[in-house]
């Protein structure tokens, strides 16, 4: 009941907060508490009301990230590719120092 009477006066900005300086589990404990004792104005809810439109719109964004990460996956992996291909080269042509070589001849980032 202190945690809720806290959560009510603004002592704590949320759930979360107030569990961590109580040392509660969790919001969700909190959470349960506050439905418990009829406390269900300190439940943060988010209502958002969304046209057909936003819905798609944030489907094709969704995709859309799901494909730029995967395109940047496959970028760090071709650099990665690149770097040990570059090792092994210079490894087999007998250049100790990869670094220079790759300043000497274009190679740096």
């Amino acid at each position: 009941m202190q945690v809720l009477r806290e959560l009510e006066t603004g002592k704590f900005s949320s759930a979360a907060a107030a569990a961590r300086a109580y040392g509660v589990s969790g919001p969700v404990m909190i959470g349960y508490w506050a439905r418990k004792y009829g406390k269900n104005h300190l439940l943060g809810k988010v209502v958002r009301v969304e046209t057909p439109k936003e819905v798609n719109e944030a489907k094709a964004l969704r995709k859309r990230v799901r494909e730029l990460e995967k395109a940047l996956a496959d970028a760090h992996l071709d650099l990665k590719l690149e770097a040990a291909y570059t090792q092994l080269a210079c490894k087999a042509a007998g250049i100790a120092d990869v670094a220079d070589f790759k300043k000497k001849h274009g190679g740096a980032r």
